[in-house]
C-alpha cells in the first residue's frame, strides 16, 4: 500500500468541499499561530459536511490537528468529526495509515480528557472508539436516556427493536400505529462478565462516574429474545454483525 507521509501532503491533490486544494493548508497554518475562531469555523465546514461526507483535505488534516488537540478544543473536536466518520467510503485509506501514530497519541489524550469528566464526555466517548476502529459504536451510541437499535433476528429475520433507556430496557416488534408491542425484557450481562470493547466501554464510564452510561452497556452488550420466534441472541453480536465497516 502506498503511503504518504503525515508530515508532508501533496494538497494538490486534497481538495476539499469546494475543490479548492489551497485554502484548507492556509487555514490549518492560521490556527496553528493563533487561534483563530473564524478560521476554525471555516474549515470545519470546508472538510465536513452533512451525512458523514469527509473530504480528502479533511484526511489530510488529520495528523495536524491531532496534533494541535493537546492545547486546542476546536482541534480536538474537529480531529474527533473527522475521525468518526473514517469508515466511510472516501478513497482516502493510504492517509488513515499513514497517520497510525497520531491517532495512537490521540487516543490517549482523549482518555486523558475523558477522565476531566468534561461536558463533552459522549462526543469523546465516541472519538476513543473511533481511534480503536470500533466505528459502529462510535457512530450510533448514545448515553441511553433514549437508545434504540434495530436488529434482524439471527433466527427468524424479523426486524426487532432494541430499547436502552428512558422508555425501559426490552426488545419489541415495532408497529407504527400501537408502537412497541410483544416487550420482553433485556438480559444484562454482569460487568465482571464483559470482555474486549464491552468490557473497555464499561469500565471506562465506571471508571469516570457515568454510571448510567456503563448499566446501558451492560443491556447493550447484553442478550434480547424475539417476541416473534422467542429466539434469544447477543444484542452487541448481532449489531457488530450487521454494521461493522470493513476497514480496507
Amino acid at each position: 500500500m502506498r503511503r504518504f507521509d503525515a508530515q508532508v501532503v501533496n494538497w494538490t491533490r486534497m481538495h476539499d468541499c469546494y475543490g479548492d486544494v489551497d485554502r484548507v493548508p492556509a487555514l490549518l497554518e492560521r490556527v496553528e499561530c493563533e487561534d483563530d475562531a473564524q478560521a476554525w469555523e471555516e474549515l470545519e465546514y470546508r472538510l465536513v459536511l452533512e451525512h458523514d461526507l469527509v473530504f480528502p483535505a479533511g484526511f489530510a488534516a488529520l495528523p495536524r490537528l491531532m496534533r494541535l488537540a493537546s492545547r486546542s478544543a476546536p482541534a480536538r473536536s474537529l480531529a474527533g468529526t473527522i475521525l468518526r466518520r473514517a469508515a466511510g467510503q472516501h478513497g482516502c485509506d493510504d492517509l488513515l495509515a499513514s497517520c497510525a501514530g497520531e491517532i495512537s497519541e490521540f487516543r490517549k489524550l482523549l482518555d486523558r480528557h475523558l477522565q476531566s469528566r468534561p461536558v463533552d464526555y459522549l462526543a469523546t466517548f465516541l472519538t476513543s472508539l473511533a481511534a480503536m476502529e470500533e466505528y459502529h459504536w462510535g457512530a450510533v451510541l448514545g448515553d441511553f436516556t433514549d437508545d434504540f437499535y434495530h436488529l434482524a433476528c439471527p433466527d427468524c429475520a424479523v426486524e426487532v427493536t432494541i430499547a436502552i433507556g428512558g422508555h425501559g430496557r426490552y426488545s419489541a416488534i415495532r408497529d407504527w400505529d400501537l408502537g412497541d408491542v410483544d416487550r420482553r425484557g433485556l438480559r444484562p450481562t454482569p460487568s465482571e462478565e464483559l470482555s474486549g470493547t464491552g468490557r473497555w466501554m464499561y469500565e471506562t464510564a465506571v471508571r469516570d462516574g457515568h454510571g448510567a452510561l456503563a448499566v446501558g452497556i451492560t443491556h447493550l452488550f447484553g442478550k434480547a429474545e424475539c417476541p416473534d420466534c422467542a429466539a434469544v441472541f447477543d444484542i452487541a453480536d448481532e449489531y457488530t454483525s450487521a454494521n461493522r465497516p470493513v476497514v480496507r
